[in-house]
């Protein structure tokens, strides 16, 4: 711990937002094995509610900050609002794709969330859709059809689950991106905590069963690392830009891979590694293209100053 601390005081902004979005992986794909264990035997939606309402423990020294803070401070509670909606239902149905497809296919089918990123940043922020853009989404669905075959082999309610989850968590990503331009990480985390816990609450009740001791337990890991996960994601965002970060995505794959196969058996598609590099590779060259055209803007209005 002390040398990464060391590396990320002498990193570079984009270097450091790397090496925050590494460590988020490797948290990520456990809480993707404490779900996955999990979902065999609860209901996904309530355990979407158990997990977000437990994070609220976590999160409440930062819940009665801004409470305190209501009145003093501007806060973008519409924007919190829309990413809290939108990220519940998204997380409703990731729960449910994680307890019906392998682990590898969930994590593969989820890097479709960039590309729809570069779709929705057209329709909702004015951005102009360029031929390289347009090519890569194109690209990046062939990738998603690779991992699906449909016609070669029935596609499951939890690859559909997934391919929906995809936009919406593409949403949320570019409120939380926005949202850091004035809001401190912590608040991002707690105020979509809250929302999320809100949203999915009459959901729950409706499948609602009472959890054992055993799941109680592995629910207050899960949402600890969960909460952890999103602060060490939003440091990344805050350090690097999305675009930079792109290609350390690819390693979930791998994280995912090895866990499904080694905990619970799930032999690796070769068709899931084909696509997933696929729209991988789509993702990472709208990343390149969009960084040299971000550097070439900067450059001609440095000339023009």
């Amino acid at each position: 711990m002390a040398r990464l601390s060391a590396f990320l005081a002498a990193s570079s902004g984009n270097a450091k937002g790397i090496a925050w979005m590494f460590l988020t992986g490797l948290i990520f794909v456990i809480v993707t094995g404490a779900v996955r264990h999990l979902g065999s035997s609860m209901h996904p939606v309530q355990l979407a509610f158990l997990r977000y309402a437990i994070a609220l423990i976590f999160l409440s020294p930062i819940i009665l900050r801004e409470i305190r803070n209501y009145r003093s401070r501007t806060r973008r509670y519409g924007l919190h609002a829309a990413r809290g909606v939108l990220h519940a239902i998204g997380v409703m149905l990731w729960f449910y794709a994680m307890a019906h497809i392998p682990v590898a296919e969930v994590t593969a089918l989820g890097f479709t969330a960039p590309i729809f990123a570069t779709i929705g940043a057209a329709l909702f922020l004015g951005e102009k859709l360029y031929v390289r853009r347009i090519s890569a989404v194109v690209i990046g669905f062939a990738g998603t059809l690779v991992i699906l075959r449909p016609g070669v082999q029935v596609i499951e309610l939890g690859a559909v689950a997934q391919l929906c989850a995809a936009p919406l968590f593409a949403a949320s990503l570019l409120i939380s991106k926005k949202l850091t331009e004035t809001e401190h990480n912590g608040t991002i985390v707690a105020v979509m905590a809250i929302f999320v816990t809100l949203t999915l609450l009459p959901p729950a009740l409706y499948v609602w069963r009472s959890p054992t001791v055993e799941e109680m337990i592995w629910l207050f890991g899960l949402a600890g690392l969960a909460t952890l996960g999103h602060l060490t994601m939003t440091q990344a965002f805050r350090c690097a830009e999305i675009t930079a970060l792109q290609p350390i995505t690819f390693l979930q794959l791998v994280w995912a891979t090895l866990l499904g196969f080694y905990v619970f058996g799930e032999e690796p598609d070769l068709w899931t590694w084909v696509g997933g590099g696929i729209i991988v590779t789509s993702a990472t060259y709208i990343a390149h293209r969009e960084a040299r055209a971000r550097q070439r803007t900067r450059a001609e209005s440095g000339q023009e100053g």
